[in-house]
């Protein structure tokens, strides 16, 4: 995985000069020359290497051959996440299989290229793309600037809304995943239990969440937590806490050790590859730790002793459905597509090593919960009250 960041690094500085006057740009994003550039302008092709060579198939060429060329512009943090980009690349990868797209992926260092990027996706005519996914609620106003520029551009937008008749809107509804994620931490935490390296203190009162950025979409994540938490147990606490970054492993780890110090025995993060951290105070600890957006206890495999569930937050399916309505010739432009629990969306996936230690009566309350909230008989909060 280090090396994965550090070919990240390596792409980003090759592109820092690169980035001037995107918008006027002709060529792909993978480049073949016509720009100036070498190619080397951030993107990584399909097959893992730079883009220079074209060797994902958008060399300059048509894409012909292909059922779709797609480009994407991951979220804050990159790729390497372990989560939330990474869960959009399987999204890629899966309509890559399935078929025959190619692609081209942008990592921008921070919300100031999210427009370049985006318009030189939808500016290219070598290749022309027939589809522009913006992963991260913080593309938003970018893609409000963009998206009108580019009228015959279809755009696909995850953890937001654009109302423009080009961009189709995927929302989660986080809260209701992250509501799961409370009554299995309050069950858990009231009973002495024991798994792979982690264990709950019998006495303890209170259990843990870690956001990444506060935003509108974390702050979901939060309020379905708590609530979660309040609905299952009267005596149990939430402590809170936002790092402020995506990709600050040291921050996080930081924050949970202080909570776990403090007597929580479980601690949920929502906050990409900064939970990494949060996994590594929980080892350091022996307490027990969720993970999000991607079945971390797979992804994160050096943690899997102390993951006990994630709360899988399916961005793979956004993209994948949004390539394949392109396909079909039915972009959905000007609407915003909810996924829920219901649609699956969201799901509370137990650990693949110690999930199944899980009593049976604590899986059946959180497996109640879930269907009474696809019920209507539990409405989950959207916003925290704090």
């Amino acid at each position: 995985m280090a090396s994965d960041f550090d070919r990240r690094r390596f792409l980003k500085a090759a592109s820092a000069a690169g980035l001037v006057g995107l918008a006027g740009c002709s060529g792909g994003p993978s480049g073949d020359g016509s720009d100036g550039s070498d190619g080397s302008d951030g993107n990584e092709s399909s097959d893992g290497s730079d883009g220079s060579d074209g060797s994902d198939g958008s060399d300059g060429s048509d894409g012909s051959d292909a059922s779709a060329t797609v480009g994407i512009v991951y979220s804050d943090g990159g790729l390497g996440d372990n989560s939330f980009n990474d869960a959009a690349k399987q999204g890629i990868l899966d309509a890559e299989e399935e078929f025959g797209i190619e692609y081209d992926e942008s990592e921008p260092d921070g919300t100031g290229e999210f427009g370049q990027y985006q318009q030189r996706y939808a500016s290219s005519t070598e290749p022309d793309y027939d589809l522009v996914s913006c992963i991260g609620f913080n593309q938003g106003d970018a893609l409000t600037e963009t998206a009108p520029q580019f009228p015959d551009q279809d755009f696909m937008v995850v953890d937001t809304v654009v109302e423009e008749s080009n961009v189709a809107s995927y929302l989660f509804r986080e809260h209701e995943g992250s509501f799961l994620m409370g009554v299995l931490a309050a069950n858990l935490t009231e009973t002495d239990f024991s798994a792979g390296a982690g264990s709950t203190a019998p006495d303890s009162t209170n259990v843990g969440f870690i956001g990444g950025v506060d935003s509108p979409v974390i702050r979901r994540f939060q309020a379905g937590f708590e609530a979660g938490v309040d609905y299952a147990s009267d005596d149990v606490d939430v402590t809170t806490s936002y790092v402020g970054s995506y990709a600050d492993p040291s921050g996080g780890q930081e924050q949970a050790l202080s909570m776990y110090q403090s007597g929580a025995d479980i601690v949920y993060h929502a906050a990409g590859a900064t939970g990494v951290g949060v996994f590594q105070a929980a080892q350091e600890e022996g307490r027990f730790a969720f993970g999000v957006d991607q079945d971390q206890s797979v992804s994160e495999e050096s943690f899997a002793d102390v993951i006990l569930a994630s709360m899988v937050k399916r961005v793979d399916t956004a993209v994948y459905e949004s390539i394949s309505n392109v396909i079909d010739d039915d972009h959905q432009g000007g609407e915003t597509v909810a996924l829920g629990l219901e649609s699956n969306g969201v799901e509370c996936v137990y650990g693949q090593e110690i999930g199944d230690e899980v009593p049976d009566e604590v899986v059946t309350a959180v497996s109640d919960a879930r269907q009474e909230i696809i019920d209507g008989n539990i409405e989950v909060p959207e916003t925290t009250s704090n």
